[in-house]
């Protein structure tokens, strides 16, 4: 069966080959005709599981196109050349052709297209290498920002927030769960806004901010039915008692079903807060006042200041 279909695969690329050539009949070649007999043979090479071959076929088939000016098929070609790629477990360089084939829809206006270029690009690279995946879901975010889609923008940087959580990069996280939540509140999604301040509260105290936690509470009290939700109660019921150093609340509302089954990546944030200078597991308590006139523990002489020696 594999056999067969290398042997088609090369009838294919004869095929393709006669239609470049010119004659006294024939000045122009035909890079139509030999492109789609370029993508047959891909295809059979595919088939065959010969994706080194099938990856210059694409590769071709393309070039074939770009002559053509059909570019549209240009770009899905080059699209199709980087799967092979990633078949052959050769990623960065899959990466490298689906970013090639995205900045070429987007310069022949079909950004939509080159969106979901970067998406996909995204999750092959995501598995392997956590950096890239930021930074191609951020590029597809951005396309779809500019073409007025903010569901599909506010998606994709959902997963760039999640991911830059993951890297321990929170300041960058901070700033793209603002962007994230502003999309959601400007197409009027207004549940998602909520979990999207919980997720901020998160960040910031792990930031050590308690100032911009708050602040972003604050801000959410705007959004209709925030006030009166579950998630406002959390979260002002955390920041009392994160200000208060009060771990044993603390670690209840972060151990709540609420935050427990949010995404894992902010799952994880919520069970491992800490409250800093407090003791886990207990309330920190302030100094009992001195009674009956005698000076307090701090103030009695201690015999063995200093130590015994």
């Amino acid at each position: 069966m594999a056999a067969q279909k290398i042997n088609e695969a090369h009838e294919h690329i004869a095929k393709a080959e006669k239609c470049l050539k010119t004659s006294m009949t024939k000045w122009k070649p035909d890079y139509d005709e030999a492109a789609s007999e370029m993508a047959k043979a891909a295809v059979a090479f595919k088939n065959a599981k010969q994706f080194e071959q099938a990856k210059d076929a694409y590769l071709k088939e393309a070039e074939y196109h770009t002559e053509n000016k059909t570019y549209p098929s240009a770009h899905q070609a080059y699209e199709q050349a980087g799967m092979m790629l990633k078949d052959m477990k050769k990623m960065p360089e899959a990466i490298q052709l689906i970013e090639k084939a995205s900045i070429m829809y987007m310069e022949n206006g079909t950004s939509g297209t080159a969106g979901i270029a970067l998406d996909r690009a995204g999750k092959l690279i995501e598995p392997m290498d956590l950096e890239k995946a930021v930074d191609l879901y951020q590029k597809a975010a951005s396309v779809f920002e500019n073409e007025d889609r903010l569901r599909q923008a506010a998606e994709l940087l959902g997963k760039s927030s999640r991911l830059l959580v993951r890297l321990r990069r929170l300041d960058e996280a901070a700033v793209s769960l603002q962007k994230e939540k502003n999309m959601y509140k400007d197409i009027e999604n207004y549940p998602t806004c909520f979990k999207k301040t919980i997720a901020q509260v998160l960040v910031h105290l792990h930031r050590a901010d308690f100032v911009a936690a708050d602040k972003c509470v604050r801000e959410s009290y705007s959004l209709p039915g925030f006030s009166v939700s579950e998630d406002c109660v959390s979260m002002e019921t955390l920041l009392a008692a994160y200000d208060e150093q009060d771990e044993d609340e603390v670690s209840r509302v972060c151990n709540s079903p609420l935050l427990k089954y949010m995404d894992n990546d902010y799952a994880k944030l919520a069970i491992s807060l800490k409250v800093p200078g407090g003791v886990s597991g207990k309330k920190k308590k302030a100094p009992a006042a001195p009674q009956g006139g005698s000076a307090g523990p701090a103030e009695q002489d201690d015999d063995y200041e200093g130590g015994l020696c």
